[in-house]
């Protein structure tokens, strides 16, 4: 006997109000690093909005002022603008993810011959890069400290005058591991207790409503989990209840709840072989535990694929909104499949991260198994 759909009338497809920008929906893209070419970049974008997403947080936006990939510079911002351009053409949302490094890429150049040779892998690379982090939080001078702060509300006014509608703040980079107690071994204001760890992101958050007071400000909220460990940087889910209030008070409008990084990239982009994060909804239990301190509304993420379960999710209250990557990468069009009651022809993302994860570990892009059978 066919299995009868869930008429999709429902919460997943109404709109939601945050601060001054209304989504017409609950399906929002993910914030990922796609690794592809600027004309690929852009189309990728226009075809995900053309598929009824609400929005599309464009991943990885420097907020320093200096560097190729800033956006004070000319090309990247016309790189921005172009991708600004394409989502609100399908009538998308664009949210720019505000962050800055947590560690110094000049400490990797002896390692680039290694890597051209083949005598380390790009992986190795990145773990190395983590392994500098502790390093660099904790010894950054307190100047040094103060005007990323401040770069941050400068970026997030940067931000609107491209277009974007608003600005999540990466809580999983500069900001996650200074919140970290395995990262941060500051002996200053910045470090040692939670209250203390909590401020250079409370301070960014600031920084951007100081800025632009009306801006609406979403934080990715990264939880580092322990029993068993995974995730290096962001919070512990014991130190919630100190960090949430804090943003909610610095000027925090939604909370993007997911896995601390500084780990394997196969914990937060999990296979559906994954030891621990192999159900659908795999980080809600994070979202849960935020719940608990805000009435802000909460987006949560982690191998959300199926229309029912992410129905059911709103349905009771466990989330407001649901952020896709790998399943809008395998079908643009989810959204508007739901839509029109065509849940059946949906590409459901298997999580084989055969083309999206391992196409960027290769520097290949972030592609979809299902773009093969399709040509």
């Amino acid at each position: 006997m066919r299995k009868k759909m869930v008429k999709m009338d429902k919460l997943v497809l109404s709109p939601i109000k945050i601060n001054n920008i209304e989504l017409k929906n609950r399906i929002i893209f993910a914030p990922t690093s796609l690794g592809l070419s600027h004309e690929e970049t852009v189309e990728k974008y226009r075809s995900i909005a053309r598929g009824g997403v609400a929005m599309i947080i464009v991943g990885d936006v420097p907020v320093s002022k200096r560097g190729f990939l800033s956006m004070y510079n000319r090309k990247m911002a016309k790189h921005y603008q172009d991708i600004i351009d394409a989502i609100h053409s399908e009538g998308a949302l664009a949210c720019a993810q505000l962050h800055s490094s947590d560690s110094k890429f000049t400490s990797l150049i002896k390692y680039i011959p290694l890597v051209l040779i083949k005598k380390m892998t790009p992986n190795d690379l990145r773990n190395k890069l983590n392994e500098s982090v502790p390093h660099y939080i904790s010894t950054l001078p307190l100047k040094k400290v103060k005007e990323i702060i401040s770069n941050f509300g400068d970026a997030a006014e940067k931000a609107t005058q491209l277009g974007f509608d608003c600005v999540q703040v990466h809580g999983d980079r500069i900001c996650g591991s200074f919140s970290s107690s395995i990262l941060n071994f500051r002996e200053d204001e910045y470090g040692g207790s939670p209250e203390n760890r909590a401020k250079f992101a409370v301070a960014c958050v600031s920084a951007i409503r100081k800025k632009c007071p009306n801006i609406t400000i979403d934080y990715k909220l990264a939880v580092r989990q322990e029993k068993p460990h995974y995730g290096n940087a962001g919070v512990i889910e014991e130190e919630i209840k100190v960090f949430v209030p804090l943003l909610e008070k610095a000027g925090v409008n939604s909370f993007h709840v997911a896995l601390a990084n500084h780990g394997e990239l196969e914990d937060t982009i999990p296979p559906v072989n994954h030891p621990y994060f192999k159900e659908q909804g795999c980080f809600l239990k994070f979202a849960d535990e935020v719940k608990k301190y805000t009435n802000l509304p909460i987006c949560g993420v982690g191998c959300l694929e199926k229309p029912e379960f992410i129905e059911e999710q709103l349905q009771n209250h466990r989330i407001e909104m649901a952020a896709m990557s790998r399943q809008l990468i395998a079908d643009s069009q989810w959204v508007n499949k739901v839509k029109n009651n065509e849940e059946t022809s949906i590409h459901t993302c298997v999580r084989c991260n055969q083309k999206c994860l391992k196409g960027m570990q290769a520097h290949k892009g972030v592609h979809c198994i299902y773009e093969r059978r399709a040509s």
